[in-house]
């Protein structure tokens, strides 16, 4: 007997992806996008859904296409190109960068208008934050009830009531839009985008979406493909509508903060103008559960990819990477953000080139010819890119500043363009030759 889900069943599993997705990054980034465009904030916000919802729902369906593992998905480059790429991924959306933010930008919002922003309250924070992620990470197979069906759909209430407040109760006027603003609206957006992670994190969440259908007896291939793709596009619609308000809210909050001020600054300060110190009570909670179910997915993932190459269990893996994410978490929110964007930068554009590609792999003679050296150069001109963000861009040679789009950081999408019509056509001319000689 073929085991179907319920559409209630269908709908949790949609809810807990967009839970699992709406973390920290989520919820920090789209203010101060939208304090930092100004006039152009919606030019601004269309580059950054391309980047924080278009490609991690495209990502969700290109895994489930292969069956929810980024293994399967990178096996046109290679195993061990392909383990190299996944490691990384965890990692950084694990407890290298992350899974700590999480940790920190809950702390930030609740806790440190109340203790002040030192490091003994952040680590007294951290540890018991910890504890908590652990202790129900321990339990991947109940994910489904204990996210989708509780503490999911009280994230969605917390964030409808947010952004409702954000489009009747604005905090005042647009100011002027920044410099990077004013010049490079959607590009700067678009990379923007990039420090949600959510795209690294779809090719993580893939695997935990699958088997949250599983562990409802679900074992149909074409059955798990399917709803992992509308668990995919309901996650979308929600985090659309929740980017939408925020970038609402941080667009009209010039008045009442700095607009160089970090995401969980402005929230804070438009919560308190708005509701008072009961919108701060209400504020740190929200922040709290979007953050606790996004470490918790995290860290299964990882425990469960980790489990496959390491000869360590499952539950020895969620306690290494809980204590190490508590650890890292004690950097604090604005270290953890500088050190996370050149890293970002960089393994971003060989991810979206591997995730929009895999929806090709029947037009090539051999797809490892398009894709190995497609990535490879949107890597090199993705670390130009990310180099640039650093206090080390002086040592870039001065034809990397010269490059098209380079001012925008997008310097590896034309070469990894000509590049992938450069193999295309290598790609044909062997086939032909192929067909010949076996004729």
């Amino acid at each position: 007997m073929t085991h179907r889900l319920t559409p209630k069943d269908i709908l949790a599993l949609g809810f807990m992806t967009f839970a699992l997705f709406v973390g920290a990054g989520n919820i920090i980034f789209p203010p101060m996008v939208g304090i930092q465009s100004g006039e152009h904030v919606w030019v601004a916000a269309l580059g950054f859904l391309i980047t924080a919802v278009g490609l991690p729902v495209i990502t969700v369906i290109a895994l489930a296409r292969v069956g929810g593992g980024i293994d399967a998905l990178s096996s046109p480059i290679g195993k061990a190109a392909g383990l190299l790429l996944a490691t990384v991924c965890y990692l950084a959306v694990g407890p290298l960068f992350a899974t700590p933010r999480t940790a920190t930008v809950s702390f930030e919002v609740g806790i440190a208008p109340l203790t002040g922003d030192g490091p003994l309250p952040l680590f007294i924070y951290s540890v018991v934050y910890f504890i908590l992620v652990m202790g129900i990470s321990l339990y991947p197979g109940k994910l489904l009830d204990t996210v989708g069906n509780i503490l999911a759909p009280l994230k969605i209430v917390a964030l409808a009531v947010l952004g409702v407040a954000a489009l009747l109760w604005p905090a005042g006027n647009f100011a002027p839009a920044t410099d990077v603003y004013q010049h490079a609206a959607f590009s700067n957006g678009f990379v923007q985008g990039y420090l949600t992670m959510d795209t690294l994190a779809a090719q993580v969440f893939g695997i935990v979406i699958v088997n949250a259908a599983r562990s409802r007896g679900v074992s149909d291939a074409r059955l798990l493909t399917r709803y992992t793709i509308m668990a995919g596009l309901i996650a979308g619609v929600g985090l659309t509508l929740v980017y939408l308000s925020l970038f609402n809210l941080g667009s009209h909050s010039a008045s009442i903060v700095d607009q160089n001020a970090n995401g969980a600054i402005i929230l804070h300060n438009y919560v308190q103008h708005t509701f008072g110190s009961m919108g701060s009570s209400f504020l740190a909670a929200l922040i709290f559960v979007a953050c606790m179910v996004t470490a918790v997915g995290l860290t299964c993932a990882c425990a469960e990819f980790f489990q496959q190459y390491l000869p360590l269990s499952y539950r020895t893996l969620v306690f290494i990477l809980g204590l190490f994410s508590m650890l890292v978490s004690n950097l604090g929110l604005s270290h953890l953000i500088q050190i996370s964007i050149p890293v970002l930068t960089a393994i971003y554009p060989p991810c979206i080139v591997l995730v929009v590609l895999s929806f090709t792999l029947n037009w090539w003679n051999k797809s490892s010819r398009i894709i190995a050296p497609t990535m490879l150069i949107s890597l090199i001109f993705g670390i130009f890119d990310a180099i640039k963000t650093t206090h080390f861009k002086a040592v870039l040679p001065a034809w990397s500043q010269q490059l098209p789009l380079a001012e925008q950081g997008l310097a590896w999408l034309p070469p990894s363009l000509a590049i992938l019509v450069v193999v295309a056509i290598v790609d044909r001319v062997l086939g032909r030759q192929q067909v010949t000689a076996q004729q």
